[in-house]
């Protein structure tokens, strides 16, 4: 078949598609390289207070290169919090994966997410004690786009019970997800709030129960 006059060739276009495909490459590094420098003087300092050009030094890269590829400090810190949850949703899958009955697999995930989500005070964890409280009150938008793999993953995990015929019938599964994932880590990051309750911290096993109780047609 004759080329019309408006196709390129073959040998153009491929051309074309592998320096897109080197470029694309050169930039994912790129990113990872600030991605890696921002998550190391999190770690260092304990905190998010930290600056662009911190990073940008860090990475030895350029200004020009980080506003590239980022608008600024408060993306680069939305990117970080998004791989950490999808890091999250990972190790609560792989956690779960290891049991035959769907109600086990669900009730292992709640309980890893609450203990995953509590307050430690050995653990610096700055994306989630600073940067997640404030992004969820300016940019909800961006804390629900970040929580998609989590729900997903409680989505998934829902369905399964339904299909097994433990989720109480007339429920939406993934209304019920949503509202179990919510509770569990609103439960547990409230957990070390001083009042009676932190001489008895409620428990995961605590958690679970009173979340299975309104969607689990047995438990």
């Amino acid at each position: 078949m004759v080329a019309g006059p408006g196709d390129e060739p073959a040998w153009k276009q491929r051309a074309v598609e592998r320096s897109t495909r080197a470029a694309k490459l050169r930039a994912e590094q790129r990113v990872e390289r600030f991605l890696d420098a921002a998550q190391a003087i999190i770690t260092e300092k304990g905190t998010t207070d930290f600056t662009v050009q911190e990073v940008v030094d860090r990475s030895r890269q350029s200004l020009r290169s980080f506003y590239q590829h980022f608008d600024g400090k408060h993306e680069l810190l939305l990117a970080l919090f998004e791989d950490a949850l999808r890091r999250t949703a990972d190790q609560i899958r792989a956690a779960a994966a290891g049991h035959s009955d769907p109600l086990d697999r669900l009730r292992i995930a709640v309980q890893l997410l609450f203990e995953l989500s509590r307050p430690d005070p050995s653990a610096q964890r700055p994306l989630f004690t600073d940067f997640a409280p404030q992004l969820l009150i300016s940019h909800p938008a961006e804390v629900k786009v970040a929580h998609a793999p989590l729900l997903e993953l409680f989505a998934e995990l829902m369905v399964d019970v339904e299909a097994a015929g433990r989720l109480r019938s007339g429920l939406n599964p993934r209304r019920m997800a949503a509202l179990t994932m919510q509770t569990a880590m609103f439960i547990a990051q409230s957990n070390g709030a001083p009042d009676d309750e932190t001489i008895r911290p409620i428990t995961a096993e605590e958690a679970w129960d009173f979340c299975a109780r309104g969607f689990a047609a047995s438990i």
